[in-house]
């Protein structure tokens, strides 16, 4: 036979992983020093725009 689960305790678990996991990001996004958070904008801008930039436009 298997193991007897409480599901009411699994459930618990299951939402403080869930929690645990969305702090850690949250440390990383917030906890960086505002020069680190504007180069990091940056750097994600400049790579969408040269991404746009090779794109190849379909009307002619």
């Amino acid at each position: 036979m298997s193991e007897i689960v409480n599901l009411r305790r699994a459930r618990k678990e299951k939402a403080r992983a869930a929690k645990a996991q969305q702090a850690e990001s949250n440390r990383i996004r917030h906890g960086a020093p505002k020069n680190l958070r504007a180069l990091e904008k940056a750097k994600a801008e400049k790579m969408a725009g040269d991404l746009n930039a090779h794109k190849l436009d379909d009307e002619k």
